[in-house]
């Protein structure tokens, strides 16, 4: 039974600009096959190396697989379509799979553009995809496609999903498999040094309504500690990592397991060999303002914290659950603590004014992080506030959804105006560090990594791939009428997953009716929970 898994070739100008990440969804899809038997198992990284849609056929074809498995997050997911496209055609006898969050909530869609993908994962893939490839082997696909649970495909003219699998309970039990990447290949710009992307926690308890990772993820789980740190020493040691980001949306939720990660990279030495970065919530830093020494101790250089916006109103919106003045107190903390700060503010919201723009950088340089990140506002089609913009949302390209496009329009300016207005901030904000903060500020190692940032920002800029910048013609304030962004305006949402949204506002809509029926009549939790059960329950 031999397995490809590609990463499709999408590029877009953002997290990129700080060095090649490794698709590390492969190396932990990876190792639950070979716990389960199954060693023959390859990996075409396409963007890493980006191989045309020619190249990719070669390799596929080349390795004659029995299954091609791929992944996408919501701008790739056409590259990743067409990815299982070309497997059809160089391959027409091998299973072809797709998973990531996109087509875990967008299935319809998916198989309405992409019918000749045969089925989709929705969820965490590594049990899935263990019984779906166990199926496949022992000869029993399709036949038991309807028995697996966690699975999406067509039966002819439907579009069929099964019963959602349970999220993975036992997470120590995963064992990614790291040699299946090319690690020369990975490097982190601004240290020089090949990075990694391992994964402590999944899940996150916080519902931000521009966010999805919560819903994907569904129930929060934090890994031992001391697995994580075995981890992290196999990839110092075996494959030469110098720095690490965890994937976590916010690893220091579970307070006693951080610090008890950072106390046992401390006892092995490994601070001395591998400096790391996290996401995390401001609220955090706050609590932890006396345990921020001893996370530097550990290693911890690089925190972006989701600031989000200068007014109070969007943090409202956003449902961050934060205030204005505890971003500038968090900032403080990481400073003292020598602690690089990246800030994040979201931008280009369908309210966005020249005014709240020039507010977010005078924010910023009144902050004074080290850095300052201006994303323009991605509305996922899986994420609350995508519902709720409603008609506002008027563009369907999802290559586009990529934190540097401007999807949405705001009503006081048009896109090649905002996306202007952004580059200003960056401009002036990365001008006044590079002249008076980044070379005079610190000695040794800080001043060695933000330079090393700066020299990140400037190679993207000079080959303007910062923001897409040369893909969409900006090249600054006298060129805004030329801005192109490239829509695919034929792109629309299937009749097949607008039916579904539909039939999930209605079911919604029809349980907070019942909640406040119950309320009425002086009902407990109790009988709300009976009758929510016999709601959902499926007819005799």
């Amino acid at each position: 039974m031999r397995v490809v898994l590609v990463h499709p070739n999408y590029h877009s100008g953002g997290a990129e600009i700080a060095g090649s990440w490794p698709p590390a969804w492969a190396a932990y899809l990876a190792g639950s096959l070979r716990a389960a038997g199954y060693d023959d198992i390859h990996f075409i990284d396409a963007m890493t190396n980006d191989l045309d849609d020619a190249e990719v056929g070669r390799r596929i074809a080349a390795l004659s697989p029995d299954v091609v498995g791929c992944t996408a997050i919501t701008p790739s997911i056409y590259k990743a379509e067409r990815v299982l496209e070309i497997a059809r055609d160089v391959c027409p006898g091998a299973v072809r799979v797709l998973g990531g969050i996109h087509a875990t909530f967008m299935y319809k869609q998916v198989l309405s553009e992409a019918p000749w993908i045969d089925v989709i994962v929705r969820g965490e893939g590594e049990e899935i995809l263990v019984a779906l490839i166990t199926a496949i082997d022992k000869g029993r696909w399709p036949e038991d496609r309807d028995s697996i649970a966690g699975l999406a495909f067509r039966d002819e003219e439907r579009i069929v999903a099964t019963q959602a699998a349970p999220t993975v309970k036992n997470l120590d039990a995963i064992d990614p498999d790291w040699s299946l990447l090319e690690w020369s290949k990975y490097t982190y710009v601004p240290l020089g040094v090949r990075v990694a992307i391992p994964n402590m926690a999944r899940g996150c308890p916080f519902t931000c309504s521009f966010c999805s990772q919560w819903k994907f993820w569904r129930d929060y789980r934090v890994r031992d500690p001391k697995k994580v740190v075995d981890e992290i020493e196999t990839l110092v040691r075996d494959h030469g990592v110098g720095f690490f980001i965890l994937a976590d949306e916010e690893p220091t939720i579970n307070r006693k397991k951080f610090i008890a990660f950072c106390e046992e990279l401390i006892t092995r030495g490994l601070p001395d060999k591998v400096k790391w970065g996290i996401n995390t919530r401001v609220t955090d830093i706050l609590r932890d303002a006396e345990l921020l020494p001893l996370y530097r101790r550990a290693g911890l250089v690089h925190v972006s914290l989701g600031t989000e916006a200068a007014a109070q109103l969007r943090l409202d919106r956003f449902n961050k659950e934060t205030k204005i003045e505890d971003n500038r107190r968090a900032i403080e903390l990481l400073r003292e603590a020598d602690i690089f700060i990246e800030a994040q503010f979201i931008v280009g919201l369908e309210n966005e004014t020249a005014e709240t723009l020039e507010e977010t950088y005078q924010m910023a340089r009144d902050w004074d992080p080290d850095l300052a990140n201006w994303a323009m506002y991605t509305p996922w089609p899986f994420s609350s506030l995508f519902q709720e913009l409603g008609d506002k949302v008027e563009v369907f390209d999802f290559s586009k959804y990529n934190f540097v496009t401007p999807i949405m329009k705001p009503e006081a300016m048009d896109r090649a105006e905002l996306l202007d207005r952004v580059m200003n901030n960056y401009r002036r904000f990365y001008m006044r560090k590079a002249l008076f903060h980044y070379p005079w500020r610190g000695t040794g190692f800080r001043r060695r990594y933000l330079l090393g940032c700066l020299k990140a920002f400037l190679k993207a800029g000079f080959q303007r791939t910062f923001y897409d910048l040369g893909k969409v013609n900006y090249w600054g304030p006298q060129s805004k009428k030329s801005v192109d962004f490239h829509f695919d305006e034929t792109r629309r949402i299937a009749p097949a997953q607008t039916a579904d949204w539909e039939s999930a506002a209605e079911r919604a809509a029809k349980k907070r009716e019942s909640r406040m029926a119950v309320k009425a009549c002086g009902g407990g939790t109790e009988q709300m929970a009976e009758l929510m059960d016999r709601e959902t329950a499926p007819p005799a």
